[in-house]
């Protein structure tokens, strides 16, 4: 199973291909689309549609994961990840790609152990997981694999639940 995982941002959107391979999971790419922010909102948002889609064209993942929308303090940074997210389940939608949503505490609980882990918890993890080398790789890019492997690690159950449904 291949998952490509996102950390949906209107600035920075970070995207991270996982795969099962027996019982190991290993990261295949990673990285951040980057949008600038003088640029209007429908263009950062169409240039985000444009890399996924041709991430999704490139790797053919089995399923789109990505982390649900937190809502803090600001609301406005909130609409403008929504966003973003409606962007990647739209180029998902297009190419027939299934998509899962977690939050955050779903996410850290499945790498680090517990819903409270930090940022910094997360990345070390990530990379013990997967066997990266301990260079830090763009937050960005450590979240969207962190929700990879959360989905890698959840569809078997949610899968066999569904069958007995």
């Amino acid at each position: 199973m291949n998952v490509l995982g996102i950390d949906p941002g209107l600035a920075n959107t970070g995207y991270g291909l996982v795969a099962r391979r027996g019982a190991r999971i290993v990261a295949l790419d990673g990285g951040v689309v980057h949008t600038a922010a003088g640029v209007p909102a429908e263009q950062r948002l169409a240039s985000i549609f444009s890399e996924v889609d041709e991430l999704l064209e490139r790797h053919r993942p089995d399923a789109v994961a990505l982390e649900d929308l937190f809502f803090g303090q600001n609301a406005r940074s909130a609409f403008a990840v929504g966003q973003a997210r409606g962007v990647v389940m739209l180029a998902a939608g297009r190419r027939g790609v299934p998509c899962a949503s977690y939050t955050p505490q779903q996410v850290k609980q499945a790498v680090c152990g517990t819903g409270r882990a930090g940022k910094d918890q997360v990345a070390r993890m990530v990379c013990a997981m997967l066997g990266l080398p301990g260079d830090p790789l763009p937050d960005h890019a450590t979240d969207a694999l962190a929700v990879g492997v959360c989905h890698v690690n959840h569809a078997p159950l949610a899968q066999a639940l569904a069958v007995a449904r």
